[in-house]
């Protein structure tokens, strides 16, 4: 190389062992796909897939959804309804659409709802005025409502025609030994969408293919249109002893329309409080992280990937694996005294 060439190179220019080769500086940079993947690849994937894992793990052994469903959510609907919401029978279709919309709020820090908003987390990161930071993110939580909107309104439709025949109806025991039928379709539910959300972790670092890179060509927000389907999905699953008496209500009035208003509106109220949070982060923190993640774009790719991989792993692992435990299929499964 002559002394004209080397002085042309730039001196933070990653070097390359040959073709095909990863650049050796801290990032691996590869151009980004969609909104979940970046591009900048972080090193020690390994252990940041590892530390995810372990931390969706621990998330199930401390989880205690009866404090959560019952001390935090029933305490919710009873003081915005103002009587005791599962003892109180749910009279007409007017009625109906207030218990959803409330319900849905009291639902909101149930486990399933967590796991989601925290993978949105890094869409906080923004710049401009304190305005442009509120109105940035509204975009994102917008696409994010049509893709939830559509899928609860077709599950509360078909709730509406078919419900009582449905698995989510059953109100079988659950005994020790054995699964009722509204047990195996949460397992089933939350298990797809915690490995979904797994997959999606890994595509953020880059250790497999990004399943939006074509289709976010031509449509950018169809991964936050697909973010919205995946939360309403959990409306299919959701054994929250609030939502189950909405979901009963819809089914014995064999009113697809109903069934559709009142499962959309559960889906808003689920998100409203998490959505005023994390405009709230955009706009008091929002240019702070934008400066945070542009000193290293790998930042981004990594707060990413762990929120995706502890929802995931937290989801299937909780619904998949502690349930067996606690039905007494599996022998053992660690869990805190409290839970």
């Amino acid at each position: 190389m002559t002394q004209t060439q080397r002085s042309s190179r730039r001196p933070d220019a990653p070097t390359r062992r040959g073709p095909g080769t990863t650049p050796l500086g801290p990032d691996a940079t590869r151009s980004g796909t969609s909104a979940f993947v970046n591009g900048h690849f972080p090193r020690r994937r390994g252990l940041i897939i590892l530390l995810g894992v372990l931390g969706g793990f621990l998330l199930t052994v401390i989880w205690s959804a009866e404090f959560v469903d019952r001390t935090i959510g029933d305490n919710v609907a009873n003081t915005l309804l103002g009587h005791d919401a599962k003892e109180t029978p749910i009279q007409g279709i007017a009625a109906g659409i207030l218990f959803a919309f409330v319900s849905g709020i009291a639902g909101t820090f149930t486990a399933c709802n967590i796991a989601a908003f925290g993978a949105l987390a890094p869409l906080t990161g923004t710049t401009g005025s304190r305005f442009s930071r509120i109105v940035a993110p509204l975009k994102p939580l917008g696409w994010m409502s049509v893709g939830m909107v559509a899928v609860s309104a077709a599950y509360g439709a078909l709730v509406g025609l078919v419900g009582t025949s449905m698995p989510q109806f059953s109100t079988a025991p659950n005994a020790p030994g054995g699964l009722s039928p509204r047990s195996i379709q949460s397992m089933v539910v939350f298990g797809a969408i915690g490995l979904i959300m797994i997959y999606l972790g890994l595509a953020a670092l880059g250790v497999v293919p990004d399943p939006f890179a074509r289709i976010a060509r031509r449509f950018p927000n169809a991964p936050m249109v697909f973010m919205g389907a995946l939360i309403a999905g959990f409306l299919i699953g959701r054994p929250f002893a609030l939502f189950r008496q909405m979901f009963r209500d819809a089914a014995e009035s064999g009113n697809p329309l109903y069934g559709a208003a009142a499962f959309t509106l559960q889906s808003l109220g689920n998100i409203v409080i998490m959505a005023v949070l994390f405009l709230l982060l955009a706009w008091l923190a929002g240019s702070r992280l934008q400066r945070w993640f542009s000193a290293r774009p790998s930042r981004l790719a990594v707060l990413t990937a762990v929120a995706f991989i502890v929802a995931g792993a937290f989801t299937f692992l909780y619904w998949d694996v502690r349930l067996l435990a606690r039905r007494e299929i599996i022998p053992w499964y660690p869990t805190a005294p409290w839970a």
